[in-house]
């Protein structure tokens, strides 16, 4: 009874504490570009020290301040005093420019789209914690950051193994080359371990196996009592999700690998074999060689997030993501063989010669002849309205504007000229896409070759010349691998982290590719799927591990707080300094490439909706040049994340698809086999001269 007699005599006190807290704010948009709203607070009443709970994830909790908000979204603060009284209010910063109103409703269609394909089941569920803990704090060098030149001796203990220290307690001594002694402080309370003797180096930046080793640098960690949660600046703990679509693309890709006997390792010789034209048959109906198809294929999948999206997930995953994301491309050639021999088989030529095929044909077409008309129709018309959002977006603005950015910042006199860049972008992509897939495929056919034999040649120099770190570049990537700390998420995270990059790089699953590989020359659906099984391991096999292993040769991937781009642009800088001007040329052809192969993805789907006329196609080539301009001349943030996650959803109905027609793939593959080794396919013959 006295319990309640107290909390009633409390309540108003702390109502009134509460009443004594105000707040003044001042919520202002410093210009019509995107995110770059503020929100400044000053606070009185109640007991100061004050803290404050942000929505906003960057924004600390000791902040009063927060900055690079978007413009239309409503942020939450909780002011909260030393004697636990609260105060909440919402802002929202008022959009001056129509792309800031764009962008701040495109946010929330994002949100509801991430909340769909990253949502965790196994976190749902209760099976999985997807909560980051970290059960130690390392105790670094201080001032020491990859790029340093210096030797570091452990000079003297201060404080014995085993012990207890508090935080801010002198723990050790260490001796800088360059600096000489420097005092070490223990970074939080707990248990101290020692990871160097005294007396013995702990980094040498002349050392290959510090260079590469993760966490080098570190010379104690200290122990908490119990693990605690690794919180964003705002307090919001981090995790390490399984996504939903990650886990869709990559049990499809197993069900296929399975399901078509391992083609994906027993067809690599034979799907080289056709792409180098041994088997392409002049006669046969379609437009484009098995190379060109291939190469046009390629030329979609291979561009940023290859730079980019590989830099991301090796400074979120560890060196170890790097054998996950091989594992799931090999996995992926499964995906895009069964996808790719659909395409073919249930294409359809009009009199004209028109070519036109993909998921659409093969969802409607496939599933009626099981009696499911109506259910294929509706897979269908939802895989062409998601291909034609991706196609301008993550396929068209997406590109131009990434491809601007990058080049507008090794080229000055480029700043501020997003508008001109977009109109001879434009020109350049309606010169090839106006001539159809015929044009497409020849300019894919020579571009492709081109940017991949300059990026693959210049990861190999970064790798040869650093190669006395290939040892202890492959001990990181096993040990990240299979040995990784719970700081990465353990294994489940940088296995995720590794799958996702894979998974969203090759597009193997996507249904994209079908597109391409419906207009190729010949009369034998399984062989459109042998020259596609190769991509995922052109794209993530080769390219992808090539920028996971330049970042780790050269020590980069310890670097922290840099972007994605820059990051992959400093790792090849460190060999070959002028190598970023390179850079920002190959990305912009990788970007030009993506573009003119996504235009026929997103044509085929527009026509499959909107009827297939020359004028429907004109209607869709010019918008496609429109939107080329608009994505480089302005910023558009949130539309370009939410056009681009489309990608990712056309593979539910394409999957769906192929799970119900696998056994039919199945089957074309056994005939397509036997005719293969009794002789029967078309083979090119080289006449002797006498």
């Amino acid at each position: 009874m006295k319990k309640y007699f107290l909390l009633i005599f409390l309540l108003p006190l702390s109502i009134l504490n509460a009443q004594q807290l105000k707040v003044d704010a001042k919520a202002g948009n410093i210009s019509n570009l995107i995110n770059d709203g503020f929100i400044d607070l000053e606070v009185s009443g109640g007991q100061p020290p004050y803290t404050y709970k942000w929505s906003d994830k960057n924004t600390g909790v000791e902040s009063k301040s927060a900055y690079g908000l978007t413009e239309g979204i409503p942020y939450k603060v909780k002011i909260t005093d030393s004697e636990g009284a609260t105060l909440t209010r919402e802002f929202k910063i008022k959009p001056k420019a129509i792309t800031e109103h764009f962008n701040g409703a495109a946010v929330p269609l994002v949100e509801s789209l991430g909340n769909f394909l990253f949502w965790d089941p196994f976190t749902a569920f209760g099976i999985y914690d997807p909560v980051v803990y970290a059960e130690v704090a390392k105790v670094p060098i201080p001032g020491w950051s990859p790029s340093v030149n210096d030797r570091y001796l452990l000079k003297e203990w201060k404080v014995n193994e085993g012990k207890n220290v508090n935080e801010g307690d002198l723990i050790a001594i260490v001796n800088s080359k360059n600096k000489g002694d420097l005092n070490i402080y223990a970074t939080t309370s707990g248990n101290l371990k020692h990871l160097t003797k005294a007396g013995d180096v702990i980094y040498d930046s002349n050392n290959s196996d510090h260079l590469i080793k993760t966490g080098a640098h570190n010379l104690a960690e200290i122990k908490y009592p119990t693990p605690l949660p690794v919180t964003h600046p705002n307090g919001d703990p981090k995790t390490h999700n399984i996504p939903l679509i990650v886990i869709w693309l990559i049990f499809g890709a197993a069900f296929f690998t399975v399901k078509m006997g391992f083609i994906n390792f027993k067809g690599v010789k034979h799907s080289i074999d056709l792409a180098r034209g041994k088997y392409d048959d002049p006669t046969a109906p379609g437009k484009i060689t098995h190379f060109q198809t291939m190469a046009t294929a390629v030329s979609a999948t291979v561009g940023l997030g290859n730079i980019a999206g590989v830099a991301i997930a090796i400074s979120l995953g560890g060196a170890g993501a790097t054998f996950w994301m091989i594992i799931a491309g090999l996995l992926g050639m499964a995906s895009k063989f069964v996808e790719c021999t659909l395409g073919i088989k249930y294409r359809v030529i009009n009199k004209e010669g028109k070519i036109f095929g993909g998921p659409m044909n093969y969802l409607q077409h496939g599933l009626e002849r099981r009696n499911m008309k109506g259910f294929g129709k509706v897979l269908a018309v939802f895989f062409a309205v998601l291909c034609i959002g991706a196609t301008l977006g993550g396929g068209n603005m997406f590109q131009a504007n990434q491809s601007f950015e990058i080049l507008a910042s090794q080229f000055e006199f480029m700043e501020g000229n997003g508008f001109y860049f977009g109109l001879a972008l434009s020109g350049l992509v309606g010169l090839v896409i106006l001539g159809g897939i015929e044009s497409i495929g020849k300019v894919t056919g020579k571009i492709v070759p081109l940017m991949a034999l300059i990026y693959v040649v210049s990861a190999l120099v970064v790798i040869g010349v650093n190669f006395e770190n290939i040892g202890a570049a492959f001990s990181a990537i096993y040990n990240g691998a299979f040995n990784a700390t719970a700081l990465t998420g353990g294994v489940i995270g940088v296995l995720i982290v590794g799958f996702q990059r894979a998974a969203f790089s090759s597009e193997s699953g996507v249904g994209s590719a079908a597109i391409a590989h419906s207009a190729g020359k010949t009369r034998h659906p399984a062989s459109e799927g042998y020259v596609a099984l190769i991509e995922p391991f052109i794209d993530t096999v080769i390219i992808c591990t090539l920028t996971a292993l330049v970042l780790i040769f050269t020590g980069m991937h310890e670097v922290e707080g840099v972007g994605g781009v820059q990051l992959t642009s400093g790792a090849f800088a460190t060999v070959m300094p002028w190598f970023p001007y390179v850079l920002s040329i190959v990305v912009f052809l990788f970007a030009f490439s993506t573009m003119i192969s996504w235009s026929y993805y997103g044509l085929r789907a527009w026509t499959y909706i909107f009827g297939k006329t020359n004028r429907s196609e004109l209607v869709f080539k010019s918008m496609f040049l429109v939107f080329v301009v608009i994505g480089a001349s302005v910023g558009l943030g949130a539309v370009l994340d939410f056009s681009d996650m489309m990608i990712l959803t056309m593979s539910f109905p394409n999957i769906i698809g192929l799970y119900i027609m696998s056994g039919e793939v199945r089957n074309d593959l056994k005939e397509y086999n036997r005719r293969l080794k009794a002789g029967e396919l078309f083979t090119k013959t080289v006449e002797k001269t006498v």
